[in-house]
């Protein structure tokens, strides 16, 4: 049976596996007839995110004025104004949605012009319900290939791939910095995250993105000093160049995710400006575009800069600051965990003989003590980097290498060596003030000066 130019056997089953991306699209259905409308939309909506539909061209350009569509399906022949006409026009104003035009005439000059316009697809009526449905889910898997391929050469462009481990330590800092996270993972609320470079913000971000119920979607990480200032704009929010998208942007492909914008202080003087319209607006307007694309990403901020003193001395706008300094984790330094030094070390050792595809170095109490003596002013980058350089080199700088006895798990979790790196650290921390370290670790100065003899300190 036809109805509305669509052929209804077995037109609803909803079991049927179109892609996962099918299920986290939003469609936008624009055509006159009726039953066509509310057939595409019972067809759609048990695959799909979020479905809406209008009857008339004049109401689907008040419906983009309102959300963001992944797709658009789209009749040709309508009372207003033909399809690709209107789809033309729409371009050109700013559209960065995909469309697939669904029409009873076709002939080689519409083909020409819907592929001109931008058309992801071309469907012929009447169809079935699987016939749409493989179409939408192709459509949907080349943007989303699209937006993968982007997102990963940014990531590669920026270094970003290193920063996707895991928050690792049990130090009481680190997990006060995970408390925090799993408390304000579920609401959409900013994060600042603060705190010395190389501190792991990036990772403590990922981490709270995975934590949230939008961990499946992109997590788009963007190094605002690593922008040239006259190219941050189309970089962050697109491009609309000779009426059609010319680059999508970073904010675009946050959608429906995680935006982290690291080295905020480091924005000029417009770009806080423009900022601060998106975050209130929660809309962004592409360069060379009229309309204004409403969008849903979770912006979370980083920075190593003293943003207190940066709004003082002008060079951060204090309504910005406010906007963004709503929930703020500071990133504790390695100094001040170093009871996780030893875990970090094993963990980076493991990842760089992996990828490096060379022997892992051997990881003794000497080399552990060393390690965790030290005061890492680079802070967990710093250690990161040392560990991968010596894979490299097969060795450890001579300041870092020992000839322990014991390595393995039994370094890193044997009582008695945990004991032994903590109260020299204290001792570090005291500057080798004994009665002032048995004082913090709540022992005799006895107690300290008998354990300093049996390591020989």
């Amino acid at each position: 049976m036809t109805v509305a130019g669509v052929q209804t056997s077995g037109a609803t089953r909803p079991d049927d596996d179109y892609g996962e991306n099918l299920e986290v699209a939003s469609i936008l259905v624009i055509d006159d007839e009726p039953g066509m409308r509310n057939f595409l939309t019972k067809v759609l909506t048990p695959r799909c995110k979020r479905v809406e539909q209008a009857r008339s061209a004049r109401e689907a350009s008040d419906l983009l004025d309102q959300a963001h569509f992944d797709l658009i399906i789209l009749d040709n022949i309508m009372p207003e104004t033909a399809g690709l006409d209107w789809l033309d026009e729409q371009r050109r104003v700013g559209l960065f949605a995909d469309a697939i035009l669904i029409t009873a005439y076709a002939d080689l000059d519409t083909a020409i012009r819907a592929l001109r316009a931008g058309v992801a697809d071309f469907v012929l009526k009447p169809f079935r319900a699987n016939q749409i449905l493989n179409a939408v889910a192709r459509a949907l898997d080349r943007k989303y290939l699209r937006r993968e391929n982007y997102l990963l050469k940014h990531e590669l462009s920026e270094g970003g791939i290193s920063a996707r481990g895991r928050l690792l330590g049990q130090s009481p800092a680190v997990q006060d910095v995970r408390d925090m996270l799993a408390k304000v993972a579920p609401q959409r609320t900013t994060v600042l995250f603060t705190g010395a470079s190389g501190t792991g913000k990036e990772v403590a971000a990922r981490t709270l993105h995975g934590l949230s119920d939008r961990a499946e979607a992109p997590f788009v990480a963007v190094n605002c000093a690593a922008i040239s200032p006259d190219k941050i704009s189309e970089e962050l929010f697109g491009v609309l160049q000779d009426g059609q998208p010319l680059k999508e942007g970073l904010f675009l492909h946050a959608d429906g995710g995680t935006l982290f914008l690291d080295e905020v202080a480091q924005l000029p003087a417009q770009a806080q400006a423009t900022l601060l319209r998106v975050l209130e607006d929660q809309r962004i307007r592409p360069a060379g575009a009229e309309r204004e694309i409403p969008l849903n990403p979770r912006f979370l901020f980083a920075t190593n800069a003293d943003l207190d003193a940066a709004v003082a001395e002008g060079r951060f706008r204090a309504d910005l600051y406010h906007r963004i300094n709503v929930f703020r984790i500071e990133m504790p330094l390695l100094r001040d965990r170093t009871e996780d030094i030893v875990e970090l070390a094993a963990y980076f050792m493991s990842e760089f003989s992996r990828a490096l595809g060379l022997p892992a170095l051997e990881l003794n109490e000497e080399v552990f003590l060393k390690l965790s003596r030290y005061d890492w002013p680079g802070n967990v980058r710093e250690l990161r980097n040392l560990i991968e350089r010596s894979v490299i080199l097969g060795a450890f700088p001579a300041e870092f290498s020992g000839e322990g006895r014991i390595t393995g798990p039994e370094a890193i979790e044997t009582l008695e060596l945990v004991e032994q790196r903590h109260i020299l650290n204290v001792l570090d921390a005291c500057g080798g003030n004994r009665a002032e370290a048995a004082r913090r670790l709540g022992v005799s100065r006895k107690t300290i000066d008998r354990k300093c003899a049996s390591w020989g300190v």
